[in-house]
């Protein structure tokens, strides 16, 4: 039936369901599993898992792993068995660092090794891009389609999940509109919304931009902490301001205003990254413990919003060199570089120092 939820729109179910604690059912095959996320584990839920019996684990990813001293014998992950006396502290403890200076012996950790780790791998992917913590509590389930049935949860087929999660979801322009604002009277606000149900994406362009011509444009990824907040710990907020000032000056532009907050793992994931920043970890070594990467942001999103505004060259406002590789393949021409230094003070000079020589951002 037409009326039946496609993929998509199972997944935004799925991420809907994890971040109110809510399991899901993941199947590959004949194979499935009972999937919960650590960072909204309930203890009813957990006491109701523990129940059905049988080898349950915890994934996690491989950055999180190194920080436990555990092993990820699936090279991008480690499924860690669940110990008999297992409760919530313990769990959360697993998937939070946020304690890990004060309580560091976890362990032993025994992982998991052999069979198939496609489903694991799929509950982390399903975490990430519902802004939780990357671990995740499974349990294997003889009958996962019954099963779900019965108890009336979100059923997700990995064949169809996991292709689905590694492409960027189609891009469609909502409405757009005149927006005078500081730089410029002539500016107008874009809004674009993706297929999958996430967050919406903003261009504001200045002017009128020629399209036959490279045009200056920035992509800038949202940062509540810096861009509203006046946040002293990163550069943000001046270079959003500092770039809409210069496509002011220069008469057109076009800025693409991303919602991939904390270099794509959300405001809650940023402020504990912050605190672990606080202990002492850079924020490189942050986002590692948490189990990330150095940076989970898609710049391809901007590539496809600046297409749909018909731009297919850019001057690009940046110092980030991943987001000239990004345009480049995407089929965006970087005609030049446009550096963009500003901001930088006592409280974020580590942080720069950091982007330079971990992340590779030019000088």
């Amino acid at each position: 039936m037409s009326l039946y939820p496609n993929i998509a729109e199972l997944l935004a179910r799925a991420r809907a369901d994890l971040r109110m604690g809510v399991p899901l059912v993941l199947i590959s095959g004949d194979r499935g599993v009972l999937a919960l996320a650590a960072e909204t584990l309930g203890p009813d839920r957990l006491a109701d898992l523990l129940a059905l019996g049988g080898e349950s684990c915890i994934a996690i990813t491989a950055r999180r792993a190194e920080t436990l001293k555990a092993r990820p014998y699936d090279g991008d992950l480690a499924r860690i068995l669940l110990p008999d006396d297992v409760d919530l502290p313990w769990v959360r403890a697993l998937a939070d660092p946020a304690d890990d200076l004060n309580s560091p012996m976890k362990g032993p950790l025994i992982s998991q090794r052999g069979g198939p780790a496609d489903l694991h791998r799929l509950a982390i992917s399903l975490m990430k891009s519902a802004r939780l913590l990357p671990a995740a509590l499974l349990q294997p389930l003889p009958h996962p389609q019954q099963f779900a049935a019965l108890n009336g949860l979100t059923l997700i087929d990995e064949t169809r999940a996991a292709p689905f999660l590694t492409q960027r979801s189609p891009m469609h322009p909502v409405v757009n509109a005149h927006l005078p604002i500081e730089v410029s009277s002539q500016g107008r606000l874009h809004v674009f919304r993706p297929e999958d149900g996430g967050e919406e994406h903003y261009a504001i362009e200045i002017g009128r931009p020629d399209r036959a011509k490279p045009v200056l444009a920035r992509l800038h990824s949202a940062c509540f902490t810096g861009d509203l907040m006046g946040s002293l710990k990163c550069d943000c907020g001046p270079q959003l301001r500092a770039a809409l000032a210069q496509m002011g000056a220069a008469g057109a532009g076009v800025l693409l205003y991303l919602n991939q907050e904390g270099r794509g793992i959300g405001l809650a994931n940023k402020m504990r990254a912050y605190s672990l920043q606080d202990q002492g970890f850079d924020t490189v070594e942050a986002n590692h413990r948490l189990g990330f990467e150095d940076d989970e942001r898609d710049f391809r999103i901007g590539a496809d919003i600046l297409k749909s505004l018909g731009f297919l060259s850019v001057r690009l406002l940046t110092n980030n060199p991943a987001k000239i590789t990004m345009m480049e393949k995407t089929g965006i021409t970087v005609a030049a570089r446009v550096p963009l230094h500003v901001g930088e003070g006592e409280h974020n000079r580590a942080y720069l120092a950091t982007k330079r020589q971990k992340s590779g951002h030019l000088e």
